[in-house]
């Protein structure tokens, strides 16, 4: 990340950002090529038409000559998505002219791929005017995905986001306006105990001028490797409850209004996963999600948390489907209050739900 300042990101800390040579990308996609049609020509020669199938992938990964590349191209081409996504975080600092240069490359060697896909910031973004967007997208590019995170501007500030809130607004519309497709992602939890309402209506409202295609919620997480710890560590930041994050959960879709984005909440790390739809439509069903889950009793709260970041509950009604599971993480968390107490088992909670960070 050619920024890698935000308080709340755990990734590339210590690392050096640098620029690869447009001839070096090339020569990757060119490997990937090769590789690909070596694949097709195993296929052959096992008897299956150049098909990668079964066989041939079981082939590929109980064979220990294989790279992990190789074998990451094989399970490509086994699951045809045609979906291609360009590595590390954004993509868009490069030139027009270079990136279109990869782009035009990349669709030339891999004529199957249907839909190439990058990471950017909006502070990228809007260096790059609307007439320069189309381009790239001409050449190849078909979706963007932007870490929103926030439409609050002083919590963009007080995370080390190096963007505003109206900054936001404008790189969203730019990359509508270039034709290509839209997935903000949003950060529930980000603005603490103490601008959590401030944060879910001001990121509503910056959406609101964006119409995204896609709304994406990754939940806030601080494990100890996270710059962000040292403020909750010291206590000026205070983490909301799962209980406190339904509610902005449901402060912030209430508050979504005029879009026909879709919604996602497609991450272990999201309590609720089913605030999923496409609005305006579904906005009643993402609400009613909410409401099941605070018309919970305390306890049935309490094992729906443990069973969802554990990973076996992937919805409140889990609760009545599973009576042996239901029963199961009952006594677990009995067991740990009656040695540890209450803030046991909140520790125990966050360390299933912070593996995934």
């Amino acid at each position: 990340c050619p920024w890698n300042r935000c308080l709340f990101c755990p990734v590339y800390k210590k690392r050096k950002f640098s620029l690869r040579t447009i001839d070096e990308i090339k020569q990757d996609i060119q490997i990937a090529r090769d590789m690909a049609d070596d694949i097709k020509a195993l296929s052959k020669r096992l008897g299956h038409k150049g098909d990668v199938n079964d066989a041939v992938i079981s082939h590929i990964f109980n064979q220990p000559n294989y790279s992990d590349v190789y074998r990451g191209i094989a399970a490509w081409m086994y699951y045809g998505t045609g979906a291609c996504f360009l590595q590390d975080a954004d993509k868009l600092v490069l030139t027009t002219r270079q990136l279109v240069d990869i782009l035009t490359f990349l669709r030339k060697t891999f004529p199957e791929i249907v839909r190439v896909t990058t990471y950017s910031r909006s502070r990228t973004v809007i260096r790059k005017s609307v007439a320069a967007l189309r381009q790239i997208h001409t050449a190849g590019l078909d979706r963007v995905h932007i870490g929103l995170e926030s439409g609050y501007t002083p919590l963009l500030k007080l995370m080390k986001k190096g963007v505003t809130a109206d900054q936001q607004v404008d790189a969203g519309q730019r990359v509508v306006a270039a034709g290509m497709e839209l997935s903000e992602y949003v950060m529930p939890g980000l603005g603490g105990q103490g601008l959590w309402k401030e944060h879910a209506t001001a990121t509503a409202g910056v959406l609101n001028q964006i119409n995204p295609h896609f709304i994406r919620l990754r939940s806030l997480r601080v494990p100890k490797r996270v710059p962000l710890y040292a403020l909750l560590k010291e206590g000026s930041f205070k983490m909301q409850t799962d209980d406190m994050l339904a509610e902005e959960i449901r402060c912030f879709v209430e508050a979504l209004d005029g879009i026909d984005s879709t919604i996602t909440s497609d991450h272990i790390m999201n309590l609720l996963e089913e605030v999923s739809g496409k609005l305006p439509e579904d906005k009643d069903k993402i609400l009613a999600v909410v409401t099941a889950y605070q018309a919970l009793s305390d306890m049935d709260r309490l094992i729906y948390r443990v069973g969802r970041r554990g990973g076996t509950f992937r919805s409140t009604k889990d609760l009545q489907r599973d009576p042996a599971t239901y029963d199961k993480i009952k006594n677990l968390i009995r067991e740990v209050e009656a040695t540890e107490g209450a803030a046991g088992v909140e520790g125990f909670i966050a360390s299933l739900v912070d593996r995934y960070v």
